[in-house]
Order: structure tokens, then sequence, then C-alpha cells
């Protein structure tokens, strides 16, 4: 075994917490103690751009890029990713096929005077830099103006309260860890708004040809995580989907049943459609398949920009 292994991870407040949880798994399953791991911060063109949509200056791969290229070139062994974040299409000489158990993949709204979201006043503005949230926000209030924000999650509750938003909707994993749950003022159940497919998800990438960690991570690979994690993906693989798609999909595992949901809306929102599927866990990957084919001829490629 290796006498050293780093961890690659964005530098985020969140993003380090993650690769910690990643770094203490390992301790806790294979004989590595704290001094043969270490954490490296990486930064991303997604954390340096943050005024613009990533759809607009690359996509997805802005936050995944740079760490995947640290793997490529030997500089680390292990690359944390929030798997949301991830581009569909595996990065050619890398494997990414272990996730830690799921967090809590629902949404949460976050306002300066804990109103719920029925509660916010008309034409109230609300920050998110999803097309997907934007769409199922105006889906219970169409009167709502939904205005870009990025950056990490201080970064957008100063923002708000600031008083540049009057709202904003994040994932309840994040502030959870970040232990800022009293900030939140409602949370929406998976079925009211269906969270991004892989939310909660936190993956780890290693080399393909590095089976000494391959050996590593497969111990802390969390089973029931990853069903959900490659039904899910598999629908957005089906669809081609990237960070311009607006596609919600949730899976729940009840004993040996699978079942997944999903929601993708037309480019402009004024189209919703919805599959459901509920099938035996061992056909876990097929589901996703099945669901991305449904929508994709229900939606006739409504949903592609």
């Amino acid at each position: 075994m290796k006498k050293k292994i780093t961890i690659g991870s964005r530098g985020s407040k969140l993003a380090l917490l993650y690769a910690k949880n990643a770094k203490d798994k390992i301790i806790q399953n294979t004989e590595l103690a704290d001094e043969d791991i270490i954490i490296k911060s990486i930064t991303t063109k997604g954390d340096q751009v943050q005024n613009t949509k990533l759809s607009e200056i690359g996509g997805k791969g802005l936050f995944s890029s740079n760490i995947e290229k640290e793997l490529i070139n030997n500089n680390i062994d292990i690359a944390v990713h929030a798997l949301k974040d991830m581009p569909t299409t595996e990065t050619k000489g890398l494997r990414t096929d272990t996730f830690l158990e799921r967090n809590d993949p629902r949404e949460i709204l976050v306002t300066k005077d804990k109103k719920k979201l029925s509660q916010l006043n008309p034409n109230s503005i609300l920050g998110t830099s999803s097309y997907r949230r934007e769409f199922q926000i105006r889906k219970i209030r169409p009167d709502i103006n939904c205005k870009l924000i990025r950056g990490n999650v201080d970064t957008r509750i100063k923002k708000l309260k600031d008083g540049d938003y009057d709202a904003i909707i994040l994932s309840y994993a994040g502030l959870k860890c970040l232990e800022l749950e009293n900030e939140i003022s409602e949370i929406f159940s998976a079925k009211d708004i269906i969270p991004s497919a892989g939310q909660g998800i936190i993956a780890l990438q290693c080399r393909e040809n590095d089976n000494e960690t391959a050996s590593i991570l497969e111990k802390i690979n969390h089973e029931g995580t990853h069903k959900r994690a490659h039904s899910e993906r598999n629908i957005l693989k089906v669809l081609e989907g990237d960070c311009e798609t607006a596609i919600g999909a949730h899976s729940v595992i009840n004993g040996n049943k699978i079942i997944l949901e999903a929601e993708l809306f037309s480019i402009d929102g004024t189209k919703r459609y919805y599959e459901k599927k509920i099938g035996d866990l061992k056909e876990f990957s097929q589901i996703g398949k099945e669901i991305g084919e449904t929508l994709k001829v229900k939606s006739n490629g409504s949903y592609k920009r």
C-alpha cells in the first residue's frame, strides 16, 4: 500500500469538508493513518468566474476539469467531486465509481425574515444559477423573479442579507454540513421540488490504471448510494444533458425495489415532462436509461438549447 495518498478538492469550505469526510472514511476502513493522507486544495475556473451562468463559460466541467487534470498528471491520487457538478461523460483515463453515503438531497429556501415561499411578497427576487430550480419555483410561484447568483454558500447568504435578493434556494446537504441549518426558512420535499441528479452525493475518482487506489476506494463505496447515483445519472446520459438542461431526478431504495422519478423542462420552462418507474433494485442501471428514453420521446428535443 502507498505510504502517502493525496486527495484533491475544490478549495471552498464545503468542498474541503467533503474531502475530510472522504479521508476519515479511508482511515476507518484501511490501515492508512491521518498522516498518510494529504488534502490538496485546487482552484477551479468555476470558482474564479462567479458573475456568469456556468453554461456561458464552459458548463459543469468548470468545477471538475482542473481537479481531473491534477489527477491525470499524478499530482493527486483521489479527486473529490459533488456528483451533481460533474459532466455526464467520463473523462478518458479516469474512473468515477465510488460514492460516499448520500447526504440529504432536498432543496431549501433561505429568506431574510424566515418567510416561506408562499409568504414572499409578489415579484420578490430569488437567487439561483440553475434553470431547473428557476422553472420549479416559477411553477409554484409564477410571479417570482429569478436572478442569477453564484459563489459558495457563505457568499450567497451574505448577498441575501445585503439586500441583493429576497430569497435564495440551496441544497440542504451543504447547509447541514456547514452547520448553517439555523438559516433555513423552508425545506422542500423531494416530491415538491425534485433535486438535481446526484444531489447530496460525493463522488470519488481515481486513475483507471491505479488499481492500488481503486482497491482503497472500493472499501468505502456505499452500495445503496452507488445504485442511486447510476440510476439518476443514466437519465442524463440518455438525454445527453448538460448544465443548461433543466432536469430533476431522484431515486429511493425500498427493500429490493428502486423508485425513480424525473422531470424535464423545455428550454423556456413552459412545458414539463414527468416520468416515474418502480423496478427491481438489481435493474437500477436500466431503469434510469428507460426513464431517459421515455423523456426523450415525450419532450421531442424541446429541452435542448
